[in-house]
């Protein structure tokens, strides 16, 4: 392979990196992150995470051997560089994140490297172990590694695992990708103390003596393993324990995440130990592109972007806002009208648009690292004691905290505000980060008030309504943009459980929620139109409690009912009102519009992936009017 020639598009499998001299590997490593700059300014994508493991994923692929061994990806949304070692580099890369592209995580689906799926973070060390324990049942002997970045040990899921990890085997290799930053700069104890164990020079003073063993003395390996020996024996004298060698985990570090060679080298260490082992990388999140260096939160995860200055794509000026900064603003002005309202996120203040709190009052803004369920349980204890949380977490991550929602939140009635950003679609990140199950698993929740607002006015509403409510309530809203209409200065509460008619009509009643009613009102302006008919149409408002005594009235005044939501069918905003018919003895025609009971792909957009399954507004018009059996009827005076 000449060193001169562009050695990426010559990997076609990890075994070819073991050809490659370390002269070549830098130059493959540049082209590496190149690539990803290339592909990530098109369509968007994790940028910072995966420019900061370019040299780390090299390096697992030099001293292992997948998939015979297995990577454990905590998030996997670093995965972009094994995605071009393993046989990925084609025009699916070029579309990574887009139909027909590669997912923007990994997938057991996507390719046999990918040894587990991931999107949520602090699955790693659970699942490697899990893997490591069927590998010693079946008297296997292939190596798991388990990366995870330094934010992954806020998440209490690591933290079960790492208390099991030295109890269930002998053999488990974690990689501590330390970098400071997960989405937003890393927060609480565990942050500290690594920055703690980076610093301490008995730690950096040994981890430098054993590297240089290793580079000067033949038999590097066996070396190793006497001196870490020596080092566990005699470091109490200088130095405190680390907490993994506490839980019987051999601790090695602080390490250059972006030093291949030495990389490799304490990866082949790794191999050989016949205990628990960590090793601690220090990388740089961004590392190769200077506007992701100085940004590491903006350049987590970027929408297209100018590859030469970094710059986002041009939106339009008169973009309506969008849902996430309406509830950051509006949250901001009511906590500064009420000294009791506090704001909770869970690792994702600029995410949430919870970061304007931080801003205008920092004191009642608390960032819990990824830690669902401790934030949904902090949100309880503030409760006890007469603040009124505001719980803002995407849809998709609300479910890591299911149990507490019910057992602290409603089983008490406490007044929690749930925010759920992303409920609907994250068309990029697909199935991972869909909010397409949040309505289902809380209707059931008694005690709790479930809303959904047609546009960025009524969500500001509805946050006043659950603050004030005095009962657990949830807002869903969708990811992006607004409507565009002009909001009230000052939210009004609504009055819980009162839909909103927007439409009177005759026949059919089209209940909708969230965006789906501008859907809705355009289908009711092209029956109109077209044949003449005038279609109720109503803004649910309240997934729970219903508006019974609306829904009542239109089914003795309507021959249809038909129902829009963006959640799965089953146990979703169409079969509560299914419900409340057969509850009143109520026989009237229902369709249901919603997703299928499948998980759903990435795409390219929202209004792709509605028209695959049938929920554009062109789609729904034809299901529609099918349903209404308007051609066959036209001659009759029903829809007059």
């Amino acid at each position: 392979m000449e060193k001169n020639s562009e050695i990426l598009k010559e990997i076609t499998c990890p075994a070819d990196l073991k050809k490659l001299d370390y002269e070549q590997i830098e130059i493959l490593c540049q082209e590496i992150r190149n690539r990803i700059i290339d592909a990530t300014s098109q369509n968007g994508g994790h940028v910072g995470p995966n420019l900061g493991v370019v040299e780390l994923t090299v390096a697992l692929h030099i001293a292992f051997d997948t998939p015979q061994d297995s990577f454990f990806w905590d998030v996997s949304h670093q995965g972009y560089v094994h995605k071009l070692l393993t046989g990925r580099n084609d025009e699916r890369f070029e579309k990574i994140r887009q139909s027909n592209g590669l997912s923007g995580f990994l997938s057991r689906e996507e390719s046999k490297h990918d040894a587990f799926g991931a999107g949520h973070a602090g699955t790693a060390l659970s699942a490697a172990l899990g893997r490591c324990i069927a590998r010693d049942l079946n008297k296997k002997d292939e190596h798991v590694v388990a990366v995870a970045g330094d934010a992954a040990f806020t998440c209490g899921i690591t933290l079960e695992a790492l208390n099991n990890i030295a109890s269930s085997t002998k053999r488990f290799i974690l990689i501590l990708n330390d970098n400071e930053w997960s989405i937003a700069k890393n927060v609480g104890a565990f942050s500290k103390y690594f920055n703690e164990l980076i610093t301490n020079p008995a730690y950096t003073r040994l981890h430098k003596d054993a590297e240089s063993f290793l580079t000067q003395v033949p038999g590097g390996p066996s070396l190793m393993k006497f001196l870490s020996k020596a080092k566990r024996d005699t470091k109490e004298l200088i130095a405190p324990s680390s907490i993994f060698e506490k839980l019987g985990i051999r601790y090695l570090g602080p390490i250059d995440g972006h030093d291949v060679q030495s990389l490799v080298r304490f990866f082949e260490f790794a191999k050989t130990s016949d205990e628990p082992i960590v090793l601690h990388l220090l990388t740089q999140k961004g590392k190769g592109f200077p506007v992701a260096l100085e940004e590491p939160e903006k350049w987590h995860g970027s929408g297209p972007f100018d590859k030469q200055t970094g710059q986002s794509k041009p939106s339009s000026p008169t973009s309506p806002p969008k849902y996430q900064d309406v509830f950051g603003e509006c949250l901001s002005k009511l906590a500064a009208e009420n000294e009791n309202i506090v704001g909770i996120t869970a690792a994702m203040p600029s995410g949430t648009g919870l970061d304007a709190l931080h801003k205008a009052i920092p004191e009642r803004f608390f960032d819990v690292g990824i830690a669902e369920e401790h934030a949904v349980l902090l949100a309880a204890g503030m409760a006890t004691g007469g603040k009124l949380p505001v719980c803002a977490i995407y849809s998709t991550f609300l479910q890591r905290a299911y149990d507490p929602i019910i057992h602290d939140v409603c089983l008490q009635n406490l007044p929690v505000t749930f925010c759920l950003d992303r409920a609907g679609l994250s068309p990029n990140d697909g199935p991972t980060h869909h909010g397409l199950f949040d309505i289902s698993y809380l209707r059931c929740i008694p005690n709790g008030i479930i809303m959904q607002p047609k546009d960025e006015d009524e969500l500001q509403d509805m946050m006043a309504t659950g603050i004030t409510s005095g009962s657990p309530s949830f807002v869903r809203y969708p990811r992006g943009e607004g409507v565009g209409v002009k909001r009230k200065h000052k939210p009004v509460p609504l009055e819980i459980g009162k839909a909103e008619i927007l439409r009177e009509g005759t026949t059919c009643s089209i209940w909708a929620i969230g965006d789906f009613v501008q859907t809705a009102l355009h289908i009711a302006d092209y029956l109109l139109e077209k044949y003449g008919i005038k279609i109720s149409v109503v803004n649910a408002r309240f997934i729970k409690p219903l508006d019974e005594e609306n829904l009542l009235k239109h089914a003795e005044s309507h021959q249809y009912i038909v129902t829009l939501e963006d959640n799965v069918l089953m146990g979703g905003f169409g079969s509560s009102i299914l419900e409340v018919f057969e509850k009143n003895n109520t026989s009237i025609a229902v369709k249901r519009f919603g997703w299928p009971d499948q998980f759903i792909e990435h795409g390219n957009s929202v209004h792709e992936l509605r028209s695959k399954a049938g929920l554009d507004q062109q789609s729904l018009t034809k299901s529609i009017e099918a349903f209404l059996l308007i051609e066959d009827q036209l001659a009759t005076p029903i829809f007059a």
